[in-house]
């Protein structure tokens, strides 16, 4: 851990900045939490320390808890989207507010809040501002603000919820999420952990905005009368939308303790028959590996009728038989059964007809939100499925030709999306190459992009040259638009396509390679040379399935050893910086020869890290890169 002495903004104002880097693994979001608890504590005990300045505001407790909190979901999130390293950053931020209420301080001269001193100084204030950090900017943040894909991350949700103010900050290398929590002067301070409270560490419990905190044993139904319809509202605000069975478990768990159990378990069922333990928790977080290791023993296999079912309390539990109960419920939805939901409390437990029904009203909350996530996860594993068919397994090796491909679909979990490529032998030592953009993203894109690239295929292996290609499968694309609009009988939406496609000839004993190209409404390939001048190597023509009756045209040179020929999809040329495309001003032309001297594989990396540099935020379209270069031949190919 980093830690930057205090900078004095002006008097009584200061600010603390701490760091701590955390490796991208199960331990990273406990790592994380006992840094910002140990830290808070600390700076809350020192505020609170006999001579400190009257007035100063506290940190209290439930900003602690707070902080811990959405930091752990944070990093949670980080780990599970990003996988790379993990940088933490606490500022803490002492000011006062101003009699209008505007912020006055460090806060206020970044920035961050409405700054301008107007009247007299009002109450002390201390924020906390947390960001968390990885190296993987071109990866959006789900549930963020520049999210694309509608499935909102559980952890932002609660960042939302429960922050002053929050979020997403894109650099070349970095992403950062961050976060302000603000307390002012005259709240509760923090009281130091100490015998009988949490640990450095322990499970921080989900704070909803409503206050439903912790009930005290004994008063469960009392609480559950007061705030149960507001904490079912929450409930199914917080788990609408996820579409992964795990997170929902999770999730589930964090609601649930320390609100109406000491620990929670949740079984999901198997194909096959059985049962899979998903999630753990407990209120001391030392106790859930080994509570983990006893529940595992002996997985529920009766627990399917409606309501509780008394459950044994397990030696790790963290108390004795004596002094605690547990509770199975089934998790049923559509009238099957997705699992099983198992809470435990120590102490007495009131468990009244109110307390049972609002926990069988969050389980079939919870079987559901588990029942859409594995009908979403078992259509992606079809559509994945279906998609891998779109592309080639690996491109054909071509003698004399170095060849790289760079190809990132913009859909989030896809592998396939509206670009497409492909390199294929055709004898004769003629090989064949495309690179292809259907308009669109959907599953109708996709399909298109099978069908193209098959339909090539099929007819260069009947004969056809590059300009004979791009005439019949224009011509097919525009019959497919108009036997559309005939079956359903209204405007079908169009379909066009841009192709770049072309042949490569290898001549024994003759250096270089012949080309022929020609492009459909596709950025034209360019054409660089040994000393670095870079031209186009085919002329803009026609999209595929605009005009049946369009007539392509196809370029012929030589790819002399040392040149090379760029392709890439409008991903590339088309990536935005504000009002700038990348293109613009020849700007690809620009990035190609920078990059002179590079094998391909080097090539096309560089020209894709080019495209993620230019812009700030997240790519917004596939991108592909294809780069074919010109090698001397090896002998042994050549005989």
């Amino acid at each position: 851990m980093t830690s930057l002495s205090p900078r004095t903004t002006a008097p009584q104002e200061t600010e603390t900045v701490s760091r701590t880097g955390l490796p991208a693994n199960q331990l990273a979001a406990a790592g994380a939490r006992r840094f910002v608890r140990t830290l808070l504590t600390e700076r809350a005990a020192a505020r609170a320390a006999p001579g400190t300045a009257p007035g100063a505001a506290a940190i209290s407790q439930e900003l602690i808890d707070q902080a811990v909190l959405l930091v752990s979901e944070l990093v949670t999130n980080a780990v599970m989207y990003a996988g790379t390293d993990i940088d933490v950053t606490c500022r803490l931020e002492y000011g006062r507010k101003s009699a209008a209420g505007r912020g006055h301080g460090p806060a206020a001269a970044r920035g961050d809040g409405p700054g301008g001193d107007t009247g007299p100084p009002g109450p002390a204030t201390v924020a906390v501002v947390l960001e968390v950090s990885d190296r993987h900017p071109s990866r959006v943040v789900r549930g963020g603000v520049d999210a694309r894909s509608g499935e909102p991350g559980y952890g932002l949700q609660l960042v939302s919820a429960l922050a002053e103010s929050w979020g997403v900050t894109y650099r070349r290398s970095t992403k950062t999420v961050w976060f302000r929590l603000e307390a002012t002067e005259g709240e509760k301070e923090a009281v130091p952990a100490g015998p009988g409270r949490h640990p450095h560490g322990a499970a921080t419990p989900v704070r909803v905005p409503l206050g439903h905190g912790r009930p005290p044993h004994g008063d469960v139904a009392e609480w559950v009368d007061r705030g149960g319809p507001s904490f079912l509202a929450e409930t199914s605000e917080l788990l609408a939308g996820q579409l992964d069975q795990d997170m929902v478990t999770a999730l589930a768990a964090q609601l649930l303790v320390p609100r109406l159990a000491d620990w929670c378990a949740i079984w999901l069922s198997v194909e096959g028959g059985g049962m899979a333990l998903s999630r753990v928790w407990h209120v001391d977080e030392r106790r859930i590996v080994p509570l983990r290791t006893d529940l595992e023993r002996d997985p529920p296999t009766d627990v399917t009728g409606p309501g509780a079912t008394p459950w044994p309390w397990p030696e790790h539990a963290g108390a004795s038989p004596s002094g605690g109960s547990a509770l199975a419920f089934p998790l049923v939805a559509r009238g099957e059964l997705q699992g099983v939901l198992l809470l435990g409390r120590a102490g007495r437990l009131k468990m009244t007809d109110t307390v049972v029904r609002i926990v069988e009203d969050v389980a079939r909350r919870v079987a559901q939100a588990v029942h859409t996530a594995r009908q979403y996860t078992r259509q992606t594993t079809i559509s994945l499925a279906l998609q891998r068919r779109q592309l080639p397994a690996s491109l054909a090796s071509i003698p004399s030709v170095d060849t790289a491909i760079v190809y990132e679909p913009h859909g989030e979990g896809q592998t396939v999306g509206g670009d497409f490529y492909d390199v294929f032998p055709m004898g004769d030592r003629r090989w064949c190459f495309l690179l292809g953009d259907v308009q669109g993203k959907d599953p109708e894109a996709m399909s298109v992009t099978g069908l193209a690239r098959h339909l090539v295929r099929l007819l260069a292996r009947e004969g056809h040259g590059v300009e004979s290609v791009l005439g019949r499968l224009n011509l097919a694309m525009a019959e497919e638009s108009a036997e559309a609009v005939e079956l359903s009988g209204e405007q079908a939406s169009s379909r066009f396509l841009s192709l770049l496609y072309g042949e490569l000839t290898v001549e024994p004993g003759v250096p270089g390679v012949r080309c022929t190209v020609a492009s459909a409404g596709h950025p034209p390939p360019l054409h660089m040379f040994t000393d670095g001048v870079v031209e186009p190597a085919s002329d803009p023509q026609m999209l595929l399935g605009i005009d049946e009756g369009t007539e392509y045209h196809a370029s012929t040179f030589v790819l002399a050893s040392g040149e090379t020929l760029l392709c890439v999809t409008d991903g590339v040329t088309e990536r935005r910086c504000g009002n700038w495309q990348l293109d613009d001003n020849d700007g690809l032309v620009e990035v190609l020869r920078d990059g002179l001297g590079l094998g391909a594989k080097a090539l096309a990396e560089h020209i894709r890290r080019a495209a993620h540099d230019f812009g700030t935020g997240p790519v917004e379209d596939d991108l592909s890169v294809l780069v074919l270069q010109a090698v001397p031949p090896k002998p042994d190919l050549m005989r």
